[in-house]
């Protein structure tokens, strides 16, 4: 008896130490090696230190490990064809838009069944196709002509300026613009400014402001005349582009870099750092850029631009209409899974994007650290970024204008990208004149789109 009842205590120990040591892969824990871990890519160097900060919290909270690696600015596309190759590749990626699905449709997981995606507000955004849900928009964001609301009163007080306007909110076409610009520049000394305009930043790799944001401009206008109704990308998608407001595209361009707070023989070396520090320092009033930027303005050591001075006025270049335009607004960010990834990851990367943007937790890092306006249906009216530039976005969202629907997701390739910067480079110094600009432009659209 004692022998049967020792062999019975030692079946019923087993059982109990299986039980204990039994992982719930529901509830992922450090202990649990079925949790899966997540390497996020990020492409928004701005933001880098948040995302770290973010990861803690999460593996706090979950017990989960995320990985984030931040791509340097201009780079996403080279560090993840590096990245990509590697047995520890990225779970988590970012395409950019339709064009970029093509380049890595091989490696996007199908999400039409996550709660992410039935989280979108407006379904329409994301990248799909009738096999499935492939990239899905984190943040809504705009750009245009940043302006020192305190420096444009300055001007606007001046007994001889050469304007009859008195608010820098009744500019509305390119002809006011220029007007003001053109003046201001012949006051900067009493406006304590060393330009308009910060410098036109033409390093490599920091062509992009002109290469896709300006550039969108004229291209959206010329998919607009050829859109018949349906979306500009769509069209743009199926089109090659004349460049037939090039000279709406010179016009803005000569302007930032005859107003600037550089001369032209040594833009070849500035960055958009460059140009967003002089904004943040008052020496230039006005900066291309969107409403991300807040982050480089509000962190410049010395920053003397108060929040409630930082306002937007639209691109605008000289074409019909345009008195009722709005501010470029879309998205090139569109989040991606890693399909060869393992489940266990997979699983935990689509649960680390959920929790980002569903829980109390992530929804207070995206509103007000990140300062991202959100696509989802999970953030209230009241769970909005606080920063100045992302509030401008949702009032000019809310105004009764054309906001221009952004075309550079569309443009063929970042090689064409670089040869229109290029020659806009060559053209800033003197080397080419504006014919070698234009023809560089069709030329390697028509190659790179085929």
């Amino acid at each position: 008896m004692k022998k049967i009842l020792a062999l019975f205590l030692c079946a019923v120990l087993a059982v109990s130490l299986a039980a204990c040591g039994k992982k719930d892969d529901n509830n992922p824990s450090p202990n649990n090696a079925k949790a899966g871990s997540v390497y996020f890519l990020n492409f928004k160097p701005e933001v880098a230190d948040i995302y770290k900060e973010i990861a803690a919290k999460y593996k706090e909270e979950t017990g989960v490990d995320v990985k984030v690696v931040t791509a340097a600015s201009n780079t996403y596309e080279t560090t993840l064809k590096s990245e990509i190759a590697k047995t520890d590749a990225p779970t988590i990626f970012q395409i950019n838009g339709p064009v970029g699905y093509t380049a890595w449709a091989n490696y996007c997981e199908d999400l039409s069944d996550t709660k992410l995606y039935s989280y979108l507000t407006d379904k329409d955004l994301a990248v799909k196709n009738e096999k499935g849900v492939f990239g899905i928009p984190y943040v809504v964001e705009g750009y245009g002509i940043i302006y020192n609301n305190a420096i444009m009163e300055k001007y606007f007080a001046l007994k001889d300026k050469a304007v009859s306007i008195s608010k820098a909110s009744e500019i509305n076409s390119f002809e006011k613009l220029n007007a003001v610009v053109t003046d201001m520049t012949k006051h900067k000394k009493e406006l304590g400014i060393d330009g308009v305009f910060a410098s036109t930043s033409m390093s490599s790799g920091e062509q992009w402001r002109w290469t896709t944001h300006l550039a969108s401009v004229p291209v959206y206008y010329e998919m607009k005349e050829d859109s018949d109704g349906s979306t500009i990308v769509s069209t743009l998608e199926e089109n090659d582009i004349d460049f037939d407001y090039s000279q709406n595209f010179k016009k803005v361009f000569d302007m930032y870099l005859n107003n600037s707070t550089t001369q032209k023989g040594l833009l070849s070396s500035k960055s958009v750092d460059n140009a967003m520090a002089e904004f943040a320092l008052g020496k230039a009033a006005m900066v291309q850029n969107g409403n991300w930027a807040w982050e480089q303005i509000s962190n410049v050591g010395g920053n003397v631009v108060k929040a409630e001075d930082i306002k937007y006025l639209p691109i605008y270049m000289g074409i019909e209409g345009e008195e009722k335009q709005g501010l470029c607004i879309g998205t090139e960010n569109y989040l991606a899974i890693n399909k060869n990834a393992s489940a266990e990851d997979k699983k935990a990367s689509i649960a680390f994007l959920e929790w980002l943007f569903s829980s109390e937790t992530g929804k207070d890092y995206v509103v007000n650290k990140l300062n991202f306006i959100a696509p989802f249906n999970t953030f209230k009216e009241d769970e909005m970024p606080s920063d100045p530039l992302a509030r401008e976005i949702l009032n000019w969202m809310n105004k009764d204008v054309n906001n221009l629907e952004w075309t550079f997701n569309s443009f063929p390739s970042q090689q064409f990208k670089e040869d229109f910067g290029n020659a806009l480079l060559e053209y800033v110094q003197g080397s080419k004149d504006w014919s070698h600009v234009e023809k560089t432009f069709r030329n390697s659209w028509k190659s790179e789109r085929q």
